[in-house]
């Protein structure tokens, strides 16, 4: 069964983002967005094609608090929010129904999001923040 082409290696739409440097570690060793991304428990490409629906703002902001959740890094809270700027503009730019004006949205355009995907979110963004915390002071 072959990959979809976004999440192909050879040619997806997210390699600038997913193979950019966030910083580098405690060990010296490199860490990129991939990298960090599947620590905290997330699927890169999927996350990377979420991000990219967002706006500008939104990404920024969730990629910062994903940033701010790793631990042994060059990075820190304070400037996880310029790491976030900078990674994100490496992001393929799309056009989705969420990034459109208010004024501009149909109530036939709204498709809410279900209440157990927004828990089953905000579950893994827990749980990756208490992994995290746990490395960070359990040692």
């Amino acid at each position: 069964m072959a990959l979809r082409p976004e999440y192909s290696l050879i040619h997806s739409e997210f390699n600038d983002f997913l193979f950019a440097l966030v910083g580098e570690e405690k060990n010296g060793m490199h860490l990129t967005v991939l990298s960090a991304l599947v620590r905290l428990g997330f699927d890169p490409w999927r996350e990377a094609a979420r991000l990219s629906e967002l706006t500008e703002e939104a990404a920024t902001s969730a990629l910062a608090a994903a940033i701010s959740a790793l631990p042994d890094g060059d990075w820190t809270e304070s400037n996880s929010r310029s790491l976030a700027v900078r990674l994100v503009d490496r992001l393929p730019k799309h056009v989705s129904p969420s990034a459109k004006p208010l004024q501009l949205r149909n109530s036939n355009d709204r498709k809410p999001r279900s209440e157990v995907q927004s828990w089953l979110v905000w579950i893994a963004l827990a749980t990756a923040v208490l992994v995290a915390l746990s490395r960070l002071f359990g040692d």
